[in-house]
């Protein structure tokens, strides 16, 4: 302890002073603790109660300070194999019923003050079990179990309850350790992340920590995808389980349930699919499933592959859907050396579906398909980084749930993108499973009315050769070019590419909304109603309602909609510096203004921002004074000095206060960089979530 007795106030010391088997009784422990915080400034008393005598433990500390923070106990009792043990009362009662009764004891006090952190000191023993200590083990992962659910029940008062497995030298830990070993674990390199979970900055509930030497590690709960073995009013064997052992135990895309309703949701879910398939298999059409080979798809869940590509491949993207050296706006996406240059953000697709057409779909043990009945139904994209426009390989994951295929897109450990293509297979049927899949982003079926009465945006664009110049972005499917294949599938002549007209569409909203911007792209959805023929115009209809546009297609000849239920999603901007975080500073400042004496209260320090952009560094600065007067946002170089300065891209801000980015995450990885006090950015909670709901 004595590298916080300087940080603390008081500490209240409560030892039974027994040997490290449980036995005899002694106040020596407590008292030379006690007597080393003293020396040291601090206030300490000293305990001899035993944890079973919660009430009087507390009330004792109530006595002395009038405020209580954790408990911790701990005795360590090895014995022989498993055969050879009887379970020992004395473990379970010091470990698990004292730190039962001691907290009841605690609660109701921290509840009427609103206020307590409780750290349970568990053991890798009952994280990970250990020879010999099979009773031992018990009773650590049983407090486990009592700190989650405290967790839970203590939210709505302020009282966070956190678990910690050290590794120190102590009396406990040096009769089996090496006393070299045990005189470099200190209990110096524990302390102070007990003293860190005791704070009231301190936000962390419910969490499993490993410490020592230094280190300190987050655990977490991990479970496999798992796979069902049974169907509805069958059996369960244990040959299925057998069968699909390797299935159940692989941790391939593993979940991470945080929750007993995240856990229960599954086994609901599972019902639901058991039920579902039941239904699905009564309809005639399944009866032929296993003939047509298509059931073996369900669930499938195809190998990652590689899509490398250059400039080259960008620019003949941008000619395949529609873009002209006619344009001067244009040059940006077909010219390599222009200074702007880009790639088109539905490009996305094409890298998603070079991992299905090559090998992909028709690697699927089973799966045969007649290529004249597939329709692309509806597809949906979604941007999480500009697009680049060469050198890079694209690793995708693909799964397959009935029509529905979901392809995540990588840039080496980064994901990029994220599609998903539904598709139909004309009179196939039979799939068995769900019907739909919650996975599945869900079109809007029709316009608002107040959108729909709203005169829309045109964008007429003729096609000509269109589909033969599009194909050669790697949709090599004959039905747009053969005649002959067409015919088969019904169609007079090659029909126009569902990806082309959803390329078009895209384009058009960048150019009218996003100033060509392609950073400024960020999702689109669109549902293929109608197939566009040779020679035919295509018009796109756009209706703006915030950062959402609607889109709608058609054929100008006929009318005929061939895009329905779309929209594109577009990332905001300011006027003026194109920062998408001035916005965020903006609305800060004004919350300063309406409430910063009060946050002056709570955060007492000065942020600095440097905001970073295209590699220009800095592009804006920010200063958070929240120590001086009634709190005030400056822009541009501050006179005073921060107590704490962050520096960190334009887009990274975004997704650390969209709380789609950790900020540890982005510390660790390079992407915020922090200068001076680091313990200040916890009370950066207050001005961004607490004040500022973005």
């Amino acid at each position: 302890l004595s590298c916080v007795i300087n940080q603390i106030s008081f500490y209240f010391m409560n030892d039974l002073g027994a040997d490290t088997k449980g036995g005899g009784k002694s106040s020596a422990a407590a008292d030379n603790v006690v007597e080393e915080i003293r020396a040291k400034g601090g206030k300490a008393v000293a305990n001899y109660d035993s944890v079973e005598d919660g009430d009087k433990l507390i009330q004792s500390a109530l006595d002395a300070f009038g405020r209580i923070v954790c408990n911790e106990c701990c005795v360590l009792m090895f014995s022989a194999s498993f055969l050879l043990l009887s379970i020992s009362d004395l473990i379970q009662r010091v470990h698990l019923r004292g730190s039962f009764l001691v907290t009841r004891a605690a609660w109701n006090h921290m509840k009427n003050q609103k206020f307590g952190r409780i750290i349970m000191t568990a053991s890798a023993a009952g994280i990970y079990g250990n020879f010999g200590q099979a009773n031992y083990s018990a009773a650590k992962l049983g407090m486990l179990g009592l700190a989650n659910t405290l967790a839970i029940e203590g939210r709505k008062y302020n009282i966070h309850c956190n678990t910690i497995a050290p590794v120190a030298g102590s009396r406990l830990t040096e009769t089996v350790m090496p006393p070299d070993l045990v005189a470099s674990l200190k209990p110096e390199y524990v302390a102070p992340m007990v003293l860190w979970l005791c704070h009231e900055q301190c936000q962390e509930s419910g969490a499993l920590f490993e410490v020592g030497a230094g280190w300190i590690g987050k655990l977490r709960w991990e479970r496999s995808q798992g796979c069902i073995v049974r169907q509805k009013n069958q059996p369960m064997t244990p040959e299925a389980v057998r069968d699909q052992w390797d299935k159940i135990c692989d941790f391939t895309d593993a979940t991470k349930p945080t929750s007993i309703q995240e856990s229960l949701q599954s086994v609901v879910d599972v019902l639901s699919r058991v039920e579902s398939e039941e239904e699905v298999s009564a309809n005639p059409a399944a009866a032929a499933a296993s003939a047509s080979g298509i059931n073996p798809a369900v669930g499938q869940k195809l190998p990652p592959s590689t899509f490398t590509f250059t400039h080259t491949q960008c620019i003949l993207y941008a000619l395949g859907v529609g873009m002209s050296t006619k344009d001067p706006d244009h040059l940006r996406f077909l010219y390599e050396g222009h200074e702007d240059f880009s790639c088109l953000p539905t490009f996305g697709v094409i890298t998603s579906q070079a991992a299905m057409m090559d090998g992909g779909l028709s690697s699927i043990p089973g799966l045969n398909i007649d290529f004249t009945q597939v329709l692309h139904g509806e597809q949906y994209l979604e941007l999480y980084k500009p697009l680049p426009t060469s050198g890079i390989s694209f690793f995708a994951i693909k799964h397959t749930f009935n029509v529905l295929s979901i392809i995540n897109t990588y840039n080496g450990d980064e994901l990029i993108c994220y599609s998903q293509f539904s598709v139909f297979v004309v009179g196939a049927g039979g799939f068995g499973g769900k019907r739909t899949s919650e996975k599945a982003k869900v079109r809007i079926p029709c316009l608002s009315y107040k959108i729909r009465h709203r005169e829309p945006k045109q964008y007429p664009f003729p096609l000509r050769l269109q589909a033969a110049l599009y194909r050669l972005s790697g949709d090599w499917n004959p039905l747009h070019i053969d005649p002959s294949f067409a015919a088969m599938a019904g169609f007079k002549a090659p029909i126009l590419h569902g990806l082309c007209s959803f390329g078009f569409a895209a384009r058009h909203v960048l150019k009218h909304y996003a100033d060509n911007d392609p950073s400024r792209f960020k999702a689109i959805k669109v549902r293929f109603a109608k197939p566009v023929m040779p020679g035919q115009s295509l018009q796109t209809e756009m209706w703006k309602e915030g950062n959402r546009i609607h889109i709608q297609c058609k054929v100008k000849e006929t009318d005929a909609v061939v895009l329905t239920g779309a929209y594109v999603d577009l990332h905001g901007t300011s006027e003026g510096g194109g920062l998408q975080s001035e916005l965020v500073f903006a609305e800060i400042g004004r919350r300063i203004k309406d409430t910063g004496s009060e946050l002056v209260k709570k955060v007492n320090a000065v942020f600095g921002w440097e905001i970073t952009k295209a590699g220009k560094n800095p592009a804006a600065q920010w200063t958070i004074d929240l120590k001086n007067g009634n709190g005030s946002l400056h822009r541009g170089p501050y006179s005073g000095k921060a107590d704490v300065t962050f520096t960190v891209s334009d887009e990274d801000f975004m997704e650390v206060v969209q709380g789609k980015l950790n900020p540890q995450k982005a510390f660790f990885s390079g992407k915020l960089k922090v200068r001076g006090n680091i313990m200040l950015s916890q009370k950066l909670e207050v001005i961004l979530k607490d004040y500022a709901k973005l």
